[in-house]
């Protein structure tokens, strides 16, 4: 028996078009609503543009509304029985949804993480230093994580360390909160302070 390949070839590649369209849709459905001609269903659940109830109706009869009023029919709930669609400028819609977006971007916080690193053999000069440093990220409204490096046989005396860190936890209290007690890992210590006003 022979194989027809170039048939095999053809319909082989009908399916995988097919399968990419379908997928296609799919995503497309996800994130989009389905507006005008793209609703297939025969009956919608109708609300007007000004927000008016106007009952079950047919799709057709719901197109022609919004095509004499040259507004968009947008199905806004899917998966309702039957679907629910809404007359609509959908451009100004997706207009506006974008704005709110934006809007809501830019009224967002970042909260960053500053790092302040010291030594176990620190000096209190170069204490205060440090102190000032996460006072002013503090103030900006930054965490700060605290990082004491032990090197060598200062791994041996780590009370030493604690109590250095100990000493920068007491004189950051008035303006800072510990969110993340300072804690042993590996060759470092460290903790993490949040502002108190967050």
């Amino acid at each position: 028996m022979l194989l027809n390949w170039k048939r095999i070839v053809k319909d082989y590649s009908f399916f995988l078009l097919g399968t990419f369209i379908g997928r296609c849709q799919i995503i497309r459905d996800i994130n989009e609503l389905q507006i005008n001609e793209e609703i297939r269903d025969k009956e919608v659940r109708l609300i007007d543009s000004n927000g008016d109830q106007l009952g079950i109706v047919a799709a057709k009869e719901a197109q022609k509304l919004a095509n004499s009023k040259n507004l968009d029919l947008v199905k806004i709930a899917p998966q309702a029985k039957p679907p629910v669609c809404k007359i609509m400028d959908y451009g100004k819609y997706k207009y506006e949804l974008a704005k709110k977006e934006k809007e809501a971007k830019k009224n967002q916080k970042v909260v960053t993480v500053k790092e302040v690193r010291l030594s176990p053999n620190i000096e209190k000069h170069d204490l205060q230093v440090k102190v000032a440093q996460a006072t002013k990220f503090l103030k900006n409204g930054d965490k700060v994580k605290v990082t004491l490096r032990f090197r060598g046989r200062e791994l041996s005396n780590v009370s030493m360390g604690r109590k250095v860190i100990d000493d920068f936890k007491d004189l950051l209290t008035e303006i800072s909160l510990v969110e993340k007690e300072a804690k042993l890992e590996g060759k470092q210590m460290i903790m993490v302070l949040t502002p108190k006003n967050s």
